[in-house]
C-alpha cells in the first residue's frame, strides 16, 4: 500500500496539538439533533487546541433507502452506477456536519473522495483504499479547518467513484489515521464499546476495556458489527490504536490494540 500524504502536527506556543481522527457512524448522524451533538463533540476537541479530521457515514438507513430506489428501477444493477448512487449518502452527511460546525463558529469544510485524491484498487462495491495523492487535506488542516470526510468511498484510476463495502467508513478512518500519522483514531457508535455479546439483546453482555486486534477480527468474522473487519486488519498491519466509544454518552469505551 503506497500512501502519499503525510502531515505534521502543528505547534503553537510550544504546545503540541494532537491530531485526532473521529469517525461517526450512521446512528450518530441520523438526524438534525444528532448532527448538532456531533458538532458539539468536535468543537470541544478543537477548543482544547487539537486538530480533528471527522469521517462520517450516511445518515441512519439512507444507504438502504438508496439501494431500494435502485432496485425499483431495475433488477439488474450496475455496480458502477450503484457506487455513484450510494456515495451520495456520505456526501450529504459530510456537508450537513460541516454546516453544523460552522454554525458553532468552527471553521470546517466537507471533502469527498475525489477532492482528497483517495484512490482505490477500482473494485466497485468492495474497493480497497491504496493511496492519497492530493495535498488538499493537509492544506485544510494547516489553515485551521476541520475537514469532514465522506467515508465509505474512493475513486479509481479513471476518476470513477468506488465504495468500500458496507461498513467501509471505518476503513476510511483507519486509512486516514495511518496516512496522517494521527495520535488517536476514535469510533463513535450506538454502543459505548465492544461487548462480549450484543448489549441490545443480551442483558448479560459485558463491556471489555480492551481487546486485541486478533480478538476483534474474530468477533467481526463471527457477526459482530462493531467495526468493519478490513479496518481492523489495516489497524493491525500499521499498529494503529483504535478506541470504540458511544456517540450518545461520555462513557469510557474499548481500546483495540
Amino acid at each position: 500500500m503506497r500512501l502519499i500524504l503525510k502531515t505534521k502536527i502543528v505547534i503553537y506556543g510550544g504546545n503540541e496539538m494532537a491530531l485526532i481522527v473521529e469517525k461517526f457512524g450512521g446512528a450518530s448522524v441520523a438526524d438534525t439533533e444528532r448532527i448538532k451533538a456531533v458538532a458539539d463533540r468536535i468543537a470541544r476537541e478543537v477548543k482544547k487546541g487539537n486538530q480533528v479530521v471527522a469521517v462520517v457515514s450516511a445518515q441512519g438507513k439512507t444507504t438502504d433507502g438508496l439501494l431500494h430506489k435502485a432496485e425499483e428501477i431495475s433488477a439488474e444493477l450496475s455496480d458502477r452506477e450503484l457506487d455513484q448512487l450510494l456515495a451520495c449518502g456520505e456526501q450529504m452527511s459530510a456537508a450537513l456536519c460541516a454546516m453544523a460546525l460552522k454554525a458553532k463558529g468552527i471553521n470546517a469544510v466537507s471533502l469527498s473522495a475525489w477532492q482528497l485524491g483517495l484512490f482505490t484498487d477500482g473494485v466497485h462495491q468492495n474497493a480497497v483504499p491504496l493511496m492519497l495523492t492530493s495535498s488538499r487535506l493537509r492544506r485544510e488542516l494547516e489553515q485551521g479547518r476541520v475537514p469532514v470526510i465522506t467515508g465509505f468511498q474512493g475513486i479509481d484510476e479513471r476518476g470513477d467513484l468506488t465504495t468500500l463495502g458496507r461498513g467501509g467508513s471505518d476503513t476510511t478512518a483507519v486509512f486516514l489515521a495511518h496516512a496522517l500519522s494521527a495520535d488517536r483514531c476514535l469510533f463513535f457508535k450506538d454502543v459505548d464499546g465492544v461487548y462480549t455479546a450484543d448489549p441490545h439483546t443480551d442483558q448479560a453482555a459485558r463491556k471489555l476495556e480492551s481487546v486485541s486486534y486478533d480478538t476483534m477480527l474474530s468477533m467481526a468474522q463471527n457477526g459482530a458489527r462493531v467495526l468493519h473487519s478490513r479496518s481492523v486488519e489495516l489497524a493491525k498491519k500499521y499498529g494503529i490504536r483504535l478506541e470504540v466509544l458511544s456517540g450518545f454518552s461520555e462513557n469510557t469505551g474499548t481500546v483495540i490494540e
